[in-house]
Parts: structure tokens; sequence; C-alpha cells
């Protein structure tokens, strides 16, 4: 499918959770069906995830997937929650040319929900910085790590 002005709109592919649009929209808010499902982003600073300290997981808001650990969030000043790196296997990116601009998206590997982007201006051990839309996650405080939560360009 192609976006506004050229380049992909949406992932490709086939995804474990799969729901036809209605029932998205009766099991999402407004705001995280506009995120999630429409590609939207939600106004910098107005999520409370952007000030979440505890420990825990962050876990996709469409179908529960942990997406990211509390370890690897860190602040950036762009009022959206941002991490390092997500959990192995978590997400899938694809190019965003929507806009006139190159960008790249980050969606749930499990349902493709629109997360966020993520630049190549974050902080080390990754160099990355996943900005994420915090109505797209929820928090999960104090969950231990298990196996598949290992943050990906962590060992």
């Amino acid at each position: 499918m192609k976006g506004l002005f050229g380049g992909t709109a949406e992932p490709e592919g086939t995804f474990e959770v799969t729901r036809p649009d209605e029932e998205w929209r009766r099991i999402l808010t407004p705001q995280q069906y506009a995120v999630l499902r429409q590609h939207g982003t939600e106004r910098a600073g107005t999520s409370p995830l952007d000030a979440e300290k505890r420990g825990g997981v962050f876990v996709c808001a469409g179908c529960g997937n942990p997406v990211f650990v509390s370890d690897t969030k860190f602040e950036s000043g762009t009022g959206w929650p941002s991490f390092y790196a997500p959990l192995e296997g978590a997400v899938e990116t694809f190019e965003d040319r929507k806009f006139f601009m190159v960008r790249t998206e980050v969606h749930c590997r499990r349902c493709g929900g629109h997360l966020g982007h993520v630049f190549t201006d974050g902080p080390e051990p990754t160099g990355l910085r996943y900005c994420m839309n915090g109505v797209a996650m929820n928090f999960k405080p104090g969950q231990a790590s298990d196996d598949s939560s290992t943050p990906r360009g962590r060992s």
C-alpha cells in the first residue's frame, strides 16, 4: 500500500494477531486506534510513559507483546518515551517515505501496530533512539525479565 506522497503506508506481511477493523476500534481507545492502526503520532509531552522511571516492561497496547524494558529507556528531551533498543524479535521496521521525508517506522512484530520511529541519534551502546508513542504501549511495572527480554544490541 502506498502512503501519502509515495512510500509504504503500513507494514507488509501477515501478523500473529489480526482483527477486523471494527474490532480494533472497539478494543482500542480512539487515540490508540489513531496511532496503532492509522500510523498517527501523539502530541509530544502528553504521555505519562515519558516520565515513567520504575523498572518493568513496556508492551504493545494492541496485543500485549513485550516490546521494551525499562533498562533501555532514556531521557531524550523529545517529549516521547525513548529507548536505545527493543526486546529481541519484538519489533520490525520499514522505510516510511510519507510527507517528503524518509524515516524508519517501528511496528509491533506480533500485530503490526505502529509504535513510533527509530533515529540514529541515540546513546550508546546502540546509537539508536526508538522514539515511541506512549499511547501505543502499556507499562507493566516490576515484571521480571526472562530469556525473551534481552534487548537487541546488548549481550
